[in-house]
């Protein structure tokens, strides 16, 4: 099928340093201009973030700081770019919610006039998420082929949980799944620890998120200044940042899960100490008391004067 378009239809995507919208960066663009007459122009640049890509992007989308140290930055193409775009409606998949807030980011911090008035935007996730609903209702009907009756108690929406559980043990058995760093795997199968690591690919440390665990099984920070900084580095070169999560608004359990983290960290921290002074204390020479000389008898204690002495005296002396 053709687009029917009126102009052309800008779809792109970013590959960036991290998700956080108002801190990370780009590290590649790709756009596919799709024009009136049914022809496509393609760009894709590489671009140089000016800040490391941290491990975890780079595993996600396969750019590292040694294939971007020489592109240009996106101030450096960002009129380039500018002018690609020109009169384009925006396409692309999340596209509302990430690419292009981000995009809009980089021309900012480059000065350059990108005017999203009067555009168009087509975030095809939004068609799918809204088309093939993902609520239980939707699900229950999808995968059971059944209407939920009383839908929204408790109880009814729990039996309900349990069939598409099932339903889907019986859909999905033998089928092959291959994730973002394209590894392939069986995972839906009728076993818990299975189940377990396919719905918590995310790693959280927490359940709400704010720490994940990386593929080292490290604790790091997943939001904010600190996103895909390990927990134990920032106590190390911030240490009030723990006191400030402890205040702030945060989960009890986000807060409960970083004490543990803070517990560790100073108990690491009191070993090494002691291991330190031990190994000090191990390696300094002892010193050896100088030899004293021979002691001496003690003196007799003097005896008092008496009439024998004095006469000896004067028989001594008197001539």
């Amino acid at each position: 099928m053709k687009l029917n378009l009126k102009r052309p239809l800008a779809f792109f995507d970013l590959e960036t340093t991290g998700v956080n919208v108002a801190l990370d960066r780009i590290v590649e663009i790709s756009i596919l201009k799709a024009l009136p007459d049914g022809t496509e122009d393609v760009k894709t640049m590489r671009i140089n973030p000016g800040m490391p890509i941290p491990i975890e992007s780079s595993m996600v989308h396969g750019i590292y700081d040694e294939h971007i140290k020489d592109a240009a930055t996106f101030k450096e193409v960002a009129e380039e770019l500018a002018r690609f775009l020109d009169n384009c409606d925006l396409a692309g998949y999340n596209s509302n919610k990430f690419d292009i807030p981000v995009l809009m980011e980089e021309f900012l911090r480059a000065r350059v006039d990108f005017d999203l008035d009067n555009r168009h935007f087509v975030d095809v996730q939004n068609i799918f998420h809204q088309m093939e609903q993902r609520t239980l209702k939707a699900a229950y009907q999808f995968y059971c082929g059944k209407s939920i009756e009383n839908a929204h108690s408790a109880e009814a929406d729990i039996k309900a949980t349990y069939e598409v559980l099932l339903a889907q043990l019986d859909k999905y058995d033998g089928v092959e799944f291959e994730d973002k760093k394209g590894n392939k795997s069986v995972p839906v199968k009728n076993d818990i620890e299975s189940l377990h690591s396919f719905t918590n690919m995310n790693k959280p440390v927490d359940f709400a998120g704010r720490m994940v665990y990386n593929e080292d099984g490290v604790e790091v920070i997943n939001f904010g200044k600190h996103k895909g900084k390990c927990v134990e580095d920032i106590f190390q070169s911030e240490p009030s940042y723990y006191s400030w999560m402890q205040k702030g608004d945060f989960p009890l359990y986000t807060k409960r899960c970083l004490e543990k983290i803070w517990v560790r960290w100073n108990g690491k921290k009191e070993a090494l100490r002691i291991e330190r002074q031990t190994k000090i204390s191990l390696e300094t020479p002892v010193k050896e008391t100088p030899q004293t000389a021979p002691a001496t008898q003690p003196k007799e204690p003097a005896k008092p004067i008496n009439n024998d002495m004095l006469e000896q005296l004067k028989m001594k002396f008197s001539k």
